[in-house]
């Protein structure tokens, strides 16, 4: 035991010194942060320094000698070792000032500027999706608050600014009514890239396809037959970014086609999986392209019409498919133009980008008092692979909680149970995980009322067992490529 002592103290040490020479290393950093998030932001990077570094063998080690395995250490990571070394004969001289006392406080001073407080038997805060139809139902916001909507959602990719108003002022009467506030969230529509089909299929709106078929994107169609299956991605500058063997998924993935040649006219895809029973493309469907950089700014003209309302009547903007951390300035700075006092942004993370440069995109936002971050899981899974989506959210939540960052829990969250009104044993389980989030987005549904009455149930109980996790850290690829680009 006493060479395992002696193995784990060296590891530990070696961290420590890493841990205190990065304060010095981001020096210049840190001292462009506002006070109260400089701690947090040196959290965070010490945390970067834990998860660059394989520590499974000394995770087990610590296991075993009767120590804290460092596995629940994201918001207080430098202090946990120094408890850790304390308890074997270590004398620390200088204490981090970041404590989990100290990091637990200040998540939840931020989530309830962003959210609110939670309702008094709620774990968590709750965001709901407006729908035009909720202005025609007697009583429904009413009904909304009562069961636990802490935060109403505003759409700018469906309706127009009079809808978003009136859905702004039943809040606000409700909640007088009530006695229970309601923060508005309100999200930019961001780039519309959706499929428009520009020859086959163009009148019905749909066109049939087989697997191993050619389709072609091209923003104008010109030099095409009206036989051929060719779509518009909907925004300038996509097709001309597009290289030969990367991929693109339509209408959330069921479809995969691989650029096979670049022409002047557009680009040649391959079809090489069609996932749905009807082998077809349909207007208005989404299309990815994860492995690409796309020359398509985040900030749209249309979202910048948007933001004199937004800056007017948001608590909070969400910031959709925000890719690195000049897309986050030049949207604080446009809100600048209308209001000293900017509503606090809510990233997005939904493309493969944002989840790389995710290290960089929390320092960027801790230039500003109070951010968040929205896990946006539809085209976040399409963008990185389905399978990926499960170790994605949740290195993404932890290097959130490192940082002190609120985060949302967002997309098909009990999505059955809100269509049909049944859900499926598997997005019980979903909607558990989802409970440890600092708030949780659902969408829109038939079914509202009752996804709000089992989601608050379900996390309940799953916020009782969240103490009986315990992780091994295998090094992050995020925090990796961080230090190399700094």
């Amino acid at each position: 035991m006493d060479s395992i002592r002696t193995e784990i103290k060296k590891q530990l040490l070696h961290l420590d010194a890493e841990m205190i020479q990065v304060e010095g290393q981001f020096r210049d950093l840190l001292s462009r942060l506002p006070a109260e998030n400089r701690e947090s932001a040196l959290n965070f990077l010490q945390y970067l320094i834990l998860r660059k570094t394989d520590i499974q063998e000394l995770q087990h080690q610590l296991h075993v000698y009767g120590l804290s395995s460092l596995a629940s250490c994201e918001s207080h990571t430098h202090r946990q070792i120094q408890v850790t070394m304390e308890r074997l004969g270590v004398k620390i001289l200088h204490p981090a000032v970041c404590t989990m006392d100290y990091g637990l406080q200040k998540m939840e001073e931020r989530s309830h500027r962003l959210f609110g407080a939670p309702r008094e038997t709620w774990p968590s805060s709750v965001m709901v999706t407006m729908d035009a139809s909720f202005l025609e139902e007697k009583n429904q916001m009413e009904a909304l608050l009562k069961n636990g909507m802490g935060v109403a959602r505003i759409n700018c990719a469906h309706d127009d600014e009079s809808v978003w108003l009136k859905m702004i002022e039943k809040i606000g009467e409700a909640s007088k009514k009530t006695g229970l506030p309601c923060k508005i969230h309100i999200d930019l529509a961001g780039p519309k890239i959706r499929t428009v089909l520009l020859k086959k299929g163009k009148e019905e709106g749909k066109a049939e396809i087989k697997k191993g078929d050619k389709i072609w994107l091209s923003e104008r169609g010109k030099g095409f037959s009206s036989k051929q299956v060719v779509i518009s991605p909907n925004e300038p500058g996509v097709v001309q970014t597009l290289r030969v063997g990367e991929r693109v998924f339509i209408d959330d993935g069921l479809i995969l086609g691989r650029v096979d040649k670049v022409t002047d006219k557009g680009v040649a895809l391959k079809v090489e999986r069609i996932s749905s029973k009807k082998p077809m493309i349909k207007a208005e469907k989404g299309i990815n392209f994860p492995d690409s950089e796309l020359a398509v700014p985040s900030l749209t003209r249309f979202d910048k019409s948007c933001l004199p309302f937004v800056c007017k009547y948001a608590d909070t903007v969400g910031f959709s498919f925000v890719r690195k951390p000049e897309d986050l300035t030049e949207l604080r700075d446009e809100m600048r133009t209308y209001t000293s006092s900017i509503p606090p942004v809510i990233l997005k993370i939904e493309t493969q980008e944002a989840v790389v440069r995710l290290p960089e995109l929390l320092l960027e936002g801790m230039k500003e008092q109070d951010f968040g971050v929205m896990i946006a899981r539809g085209d976040l899974a399409v963008e990185i692979g389905f399978e990926r989506l499960v170790e994605i959210q949740e290195e993404i939540s932890w290097l959130c909680e490192a940082a002190h960052v609120p985060v949302i829990w967002a997309t098909q969250v009990l999505e059955n149970l809100h269509k049909s009104g049944i859900a499926s044993r598997a997005e019980i389980t979903d909607a558990g995980r989802a409970a440890m989030a600092e708030c949780i987005m659902i969408n829109k549904g038939d079914h509202t009322l009752e996804v709000l009455k089992s989601l608050k149930d379900i996390a309940k109980r799953s916020r009782a067992l969240k103490v009986k996790n315990r992780l091994t850290f295998r090094p992050l690829k995020i925090a990796e490529r961080f230090f190399e680009r700094v």
